[in-house]
């Protein structure tokens, strides 16, 4: 029998997950992006990501033919940013303060972390495609992640200080 696909979506819910913005740059030169939850590590030796990316988004075909791409690991005080690029159509962009990476993908500023990486890998799985990338640039520092839970933004609670 079938699963659910609202209750499949409702356990899922269940999973804490941290919130990237998968960025990679057309074939005119612009700034492209999107939101993505389904994001793991995969390899240490070599360092390999996955990101899976729905066949629906309006990102999917530049993903599809880049050569890099950058996972921007977003901070808590991003959820602004992780809004604008889950949507579709306008100039994502659009006054947000991001720079070239080492590959050529937009770097968000601010990001938590950046994961800049080499399509190693596609695999069509379902309705998304799994991009495999080789981590060629890492970029992190202070900060706490913006988080996603139950349908819903959440942080961590404040360190305890020592």
């Amino acid at each position: 029998m079938p699963v659910d696909p609202l209750e499949f979506r409702r356990a899922l819910g269940c999973f804490a997950t941290g919130v990237t913005v998968i960025t990679v740059v057309d074939e005119q030169g612009r700034p492209r992006g999107l939101t993505a939850n389904a994001f793991s590590s995969l390899s240490l030796d070599p360092t390999l990501i996955l990101v899976c990316v729905d066949h629906r988004s309006d990102t999917f075909p530049v993903m599809s033919t880049s050569e890099v791409f950058a996972v921007n690991i977003l901070s808590e005080d991003q959820r602004e940013i992780s809004q604008r690029f889950a949507g579709k159509g306008e100039d994502k962009f659009a006054g947000i303060s991001y720079h070239t990476g080492e590959t050529g993908a937009p770097i968000i500023d601010g990001a938590l972390a950046v994961l800049e990486c080499r399509t190693h890998e596609k695999h069509i799985a379902g309705d998304h495609t799994i991009f495999i990338g080789n981590v060629s640039s890492i970029q992190h520092g202070p900060g706490q992640p913006l988080l996603f839970f139950r349908g819903n933004y959440a942080s961590l609670p404040e360190p305890a200080t020592q």
